[in-house]
């Protein structure tokens, strides 16, 4: 049986200084377009059957440049919505909230159609793409599945795959543009891979395990 493979979108500017990103649809810098690109090689290793792509721009890009065209846009994968927090990074947050902490205490509304998500709605969404993962990798003949998408999400994820609360994927720091797997071992659901990258953003040496930006 295959494994998910879960693609984290390249760089953008809000990424690199920290602020809170998700319905705002920024591109990704030249940096970020160099990290989706190197990470050809490493999906190039796998016989990927299906690709499942966040709507964000930034996540089609990344999987276009990462050559994981065609794909399929799944909604359910897009950021967690951080209502009022959105642009806003934690340190500011953090002025006002010294002990705010998203995985426990969510975010505050923001405009009338962005009203923000808690912990449990954004698990119950990694749930529902679970679902449709699991399903499509039974029916792959033993290929992969991609799910190509968002830092705070993909932990989500991950922590719902391994049976655990959504606010445990506090857990599995995630860095822009990289690989990680999931996967079984005697049928237990575990991580096979996590924050793999080429070094030097495109080198084709072997990869290593990527720091996570903040």
């Amino acid at each position: 049986m295959g494994e998910l493979i879960l693609v984290r979108h390249g760089e953008t500017a809000w990424s690199l200084s920290g602020q809170h990103t998700s319905y705002t649809d920024l591109p990704m810098t030249g940096h970020g377009e160099d990290e989706a690109r190197s990470l050809a090689p490493l999906l190039r290793e796998r016989r990927i059957g299906v690709t499942f792509v966040s709507p964000m721009a930034r996540a089609r890009r990344t999987a276009e440049l990462a050559g994981l065209a065609p794909y399929r846009v799944e909604p359910d994968l897009r950021e967690w919505n951080y209502g009022g927090y959105e642009g806003i990074a934690t340190v500011e947050i953090h002025r006002t909230r010294p002990d705010w902490d998203l995985w426990t205490d969510g975010v505050v509304p923001g405009p009338a159609d962005q009203p923000g998500e808690g912990p449990g709605e954004v698990g119950h969404r990694a749930d529902r793409v679970l679902t449709e993962a699991l399903a499509a990798l039974d029916s792959a003949d033993g290929a992969d599945v991609a799910l190509v998408a968002h830092g705070h999400f993909l932990r989500v994820l991950t922590a719902r795959y391994l049976g655990l609360a959504p606010a445990a994927g506090a857990l599995f720091r995630l860095a822009t543009g990289t690989v990680s797997r999931l996967g079984t071992e005697h049928d237990r659901p575990v991580i096979t891979a996590w924050n793999l990258a080429l070094p030097g953003g495109g080198d084709t040496t072997a990869p290593h395990t990527r720091e996570a930006a903040a």
